[in-house]
């Protein structure tokens, strides 16, 4: 039986439309390489939050609805059908929770710290599900000893981790990006830090039959959580055993990038370190979920031109809960109590895998001056 042309070509178009959208991304050695013209600057974002500045309970301020969406993208606030600009209880009780996670002081205030850490690149993760925190604060008592340390790591629902007999794990670059070796590099010490405190290996294969198989894409590329370009969603990872880990190619990738001391906050915003995201994803994919300890790198928020590699006690502890130790780790050993060792960070669910999205939250508060 012969098929009529037309139909061969509607269903060749199908499924080319289906493919996902890939691309070559862009890479630069460091931030000091990337064109200036590409180096956008975003005091838009902070400037569209000075009518918000000392906003507290009772008052009402055009764009405090905004607000309002942004904490219940991230749980503090539950379902709600009416946004309105009131600086009501609702809004003032999650200003404090968020505060108390993120280590800042909980005046119920939008003051200028608060405020600030808002615009930071963070994670899409919900901090809080079910009207539950899965963080607490992460810094110590005032009286705690030094080396008293306590659990802040947290896991995805049902603490899911690659099987006892995958111990060696691979991984592979989608074809189509074209990766060079000085970016693979990246990639492999990202695992290594991983493989250093855990009896885990990881070895580069082909894509097709790695276990993680890693891609830059741009837009929407079938899996639910489609990129959007600069400034917005830079990666996501899903949970083991999926194993996918996706990054924006449309970010300003920055190769070897070392942490900016005196540069302007907003004038490198654009510009994402590589290595520091890679080892943030790669604990996703092992199964961590998120820490409320500053330092760690499982913490939600990436501070704009810092570059954060070395895997904290928190990260430690927390992997080593999933997978043990590696016999060859020497690391500190201090004292431990597991009083925060959540089950969930709330992850957005894609099917019945659980994704991770690294969100660059600035591109939600743009809408301000639009």
């Amino acid at each position: 039986m012969r098929i009529p042309l037309f139909i061969t070509i509607l269903f060749v178009l199908s499924l080319s439309s289906n493919i996902p959208t890939q691309t070559s991304a862009h890479f630069f050695p460091n931030i000091s390489s990337i064109p200036p013209s590409l180096l956008k600057p975003n005091a838009t974002a902070w400037n569209s939050f000075q009518k918000l500045l000392g906003c507290h309970h009772g008052l009402k301020v055009d764009g405090i609805s905004k607000i309002k969406k942004y904490f219940h993208n991230f749980g503090y606030i539950n379902s709600m059908t009416n946004y309105t600009d009131d600086f009501d209880d609702i809004l003032e009780s999650a200003l404090k929770t968020y505060q108390l996670n993120f280590n800042l002081n909980t005046t119920g205030i939008l003051d200028a710290p608060t405020i600030q850490h808002l615009i930071k690149p963070r994670c899409g993760n919900a901090d809080v599900v079910n009207g539950t925190s899965t963080m607490n604060s992460g810094k110590p008592p005032a009286d705690s000893p030094t080396m008293h340390t306590v659990a802040h790591y947290s896991f995805f629902p049902g603490r899911p981790r690659w099987p006892a007999n995958k111990r060696d794990l691979t991984y592979g670059f989608l074809p189509q990006n074209g990766l060079t070796d000085t970016i693979k590099i990246v990639f492999s010490r990202a695992f290594d830090r991983w493989s250093e405190v855990t009896p885990l290996t990881f070895t580069e294969t082909s894509f097709q039959s790695a276990d993680i198989k890693i891609g830059f894409f741009a837009g929407d590329h079938n899996d639910g959580e489609p990129f959007d370009g600069p400034m917005g969603t830079l990666a996501h990872a899903f949970s083991p055993p999926a194993g996918h880990f996706h990054l924006d190619g449309d970010e300003n990738w920055v190769i070897d990038g070392m942490p900016i001391v005196d540069g302007n906050f907003f004038s490198i915003l654009s510009a994402v370190d590589l290595e520091s995201v890679a080892v943030h994803e790669i604990g996703h994919l092992l199964g961590l979920g998120h820490s409320s300890v500053e330092d760690s790198i499982m913490f939600p928020s990436l501070e704009a031109g810092t570059r954060r590699v070395e895997l904290a006690n928190d990260d430690i502890q927390g992997v080593q809960v999933l997978y043990g130790s590696n016999p060859n780790f020497t690391g500190p050993n201090p004292v431990f109590t597991p009083t925060q060792e959540n089950d969930t960070n709330g992850a957005p669910k894609f099917g019945s895998l659980w994704v991770h999205g690294f969100l660059l939250v600035v591109g939600l508060f743009l809408a301000f001056v639009h």
